[in-house]
């Protein structure tokens, strides 16, 4: 199948959050579209969240060497957040906001992505530390599924 002009995908989109003893779950079902480009697959989509009046792009690009770096929020916009995820790695990264930019890190303990031609669909799992300055800001969970 030819993915280079992308397709249209269902996403069902689940994230969980504990911070300071306190846990949020959050799940999103939107449509997006999935592209693969050389190596890469890209999975993208709006998250529309109502409650909080917010709109954000996001991409999911899952490299060929089993990476995934996230994207939420465009290049335009006052905030923008991008994660690397790789298994049993602590990665520096950067959060941009209005107030300038912040220098995050991840630590991965698991990450599974599983994917199926017919029909073409999959399930991304990542489980993740955040840290700014040295300090612990939380731990997440994140999985994410497509179909198309």
């Amino acid at each position: 199948m030819d993915l280079s002009r992308g397709i249209p995908v269902t996403i069902h989109l689940e994230t969980y959050v504990t911070q300071d003893d306190q846990s949020e779950e959050h799940v999103f079902d939107e449509t997006g579209s999935l592209v693969e480009l050389n190596d890469t697959l890209y999975i993208r989509y709006r998250e529309l969240n109502e409650a909080e009046g917010t709109d954000y792009p996001v991409t999911l690009k899952l490299r060929g060497d089993g990476d995934i770096q996230l994207t939420r929020g465009g290049s335009e916009d006052d905030m923008q957040l991008k994660l690397h995820f790789a298994n049993e790695r602590r990665i520096l990264t950067r959060y941009r906001t209005p107030y300038g930019i912040i220098p995050v890190e991840t630590v991965t303990p698991r990450l599974d992505v599983r994917l199926t031609e017919a029909p073409l669909a999959g399930e991304i799992y990542v489980e993740y530390q955040l840290f700014a300055n040295g300090d612990h800001l939380g731990n997440y969970r994140m999985r994410l599924q497509f179909t198309a």
